[in-house]
C-alpha cells in the first residue's frame, strides 16, 4: 500500500511543476474577441470506482470501463464493471513502470508510460502482453478517432500517430484564444472533438483536432463533494478520466483515487 509520505511527495513535485507551467502561461485563456462556451454539468447517475485506483487513461467499451492506473508499484490495466466499480480482468505492470493512458487498436490495447518513453502492446481481450513501442519525451495520455491515434505529452501538443506503425504523422498545437494550453491531459473522442482533461484543473478542453482550438471549456467544480475528500486510505486527488458511450450518448467522468465515477450531462453556462 502507497504511503501517505509517498503521495505527499508525488503531489508536491507535481505542483511545483504546474507553478512553473502557470508562470510560462500567464494570460492564457484570455478574451481576443471569440465567444467561447462554458458548460456547467448535470449528474445523470454516480458509480462507484475503486479508492486505490490512480485514474490515468479510461475509455468505454460494450459496457465496460477500460481503465489504466498510475503509480511505480501500483500500475495496472483493468477491465472493469461499470456497475460496481470492481475490475474483472486486470494485467499488472512490472514496478519500475507508471502506468499511463491507453486505446484500443482493433484487437490490440496499447498503454504508455510516464518517463520511461517505452510503451506496451496487449492482446485486448486477454491482457496478454504481445510487445512494446517507443517514443520520445513522456507519454499521458491516447484517444482515437477511429483512423489516427492521439497521444498527449504534459505539453500543449497532441501528436497524432499511425495506428498500425505507432509513428508519429503529425501533431496539434492547443490554443485558446491564441494562447497555448498547458498540460493536456487524459483524452477522449466525442462527436468529432477531442476532450481533454488540463492536469491540476477541474475543466475539460473541448477541441477541435482539425485547428487545435479549444471551441468549450466544460466547468467541473464541487463535482466531487468534500465528504468524499476524506483519505480512505487515499485522499482524492485531481479530476483525470473521460469515457464515453456513443451508442447510448453518455459521458463519464472521474478522477486518481475517487470514489465515483459521475456520468453527467453537459449544461450551457456562458460564452466568455
Amino acid at each position: 500500500m502507497m504511503t501517505a509520505s509517498t503521495v505527499f511527495y508525488i503531489t508536491y513535485m507535481r505542483t511545483l511543476i504546474v507553478l512553473a507551467a502557470f508562470v510560462g502561461c500567464v494570460g492564457c485563456g484570455q478574451d481576443s474577441g471569440a465567444d467561447v462556451p462554458v458548460y456547467g454539468y448535470e449528474v445523470v447517475h454516480v458509480y462507484p470506482h475503486d479508492r486505490a485506483a490512480f485514474t490515468e487513461g479510461l475509455f468505454y467499451f460494450k459496457g465496460f470501463l477500460y481503465e489504466s492506473t498510475g503509480l511505480e508499484m501500483h500500475s495496472s490495466v483493468r477491465k472493469v464493471n461499470l456497475e460496481t466499480g470492481e475490475a474483472v480482468q486486470q494485467q499488472l505492470l512490472p514496478d519500475a513502470y507508471f502506468g499511463e493512458g491507453i486505446v484500443k487498436w482493433k484487437d490490440k490495447l496499447y498503454q504508455l508510460t510516464y518517463k520511461t518513453e517505452i510503451g506496451f502492446v496487449y492482446d485486448f481481450n486477454t491482457f496478454e502482453k504481445l510487445g512494446e513501442f517507443h517514443y520520445k519525451g513522456e507519454g499521458w495520455a491516447f484517444t482515437t478517432d477511429g483512423t489516427n491515434i492521439y497521444m498527449d505529452d504534459s505539453t500543449s501538443h497532441i501528436r497524432v500517430w499511425n495506428p498500425e506503425t505507432l509513428q508519429e504523422a503529425g501533431h496539434i498545437d492547443v490554443t485558446d484564444a491564441g494562447y497555448p494550453v498547458e498540460r493536456v491531459n487524459e483524452l477522449e473522442w466525442v462527436k468529432g472533438e477531442i476532450y481533454a482533461n488540463v492536469w491540476q484543473t477541474d475543466r475539460i478542453a473541448r477541441i477541435d483536432p482539425k485547428t487545435g482550438k479549444v471551441v468549450g471549456w466544460i466547468d467541473l467544480t464541487g463535482l466531487l463533494s468534500p465528504s468524499d475528500m476524506v483519505p480512505q486510505p487515499n485522499a482524492p486527488d485531481v479530476l483525470n478520466g473521460i469515457a464515453y458511450d456513443a451508442e447510448h450518448d453518455r459521458l463519464f467522468v472521474t478522477g486518481k483515487f475517487w470514489p465515483k465515477l459521475f456520468e453527467i450531462k453537459l449544461v450551457k453556462r456562458s460564452s466568455r
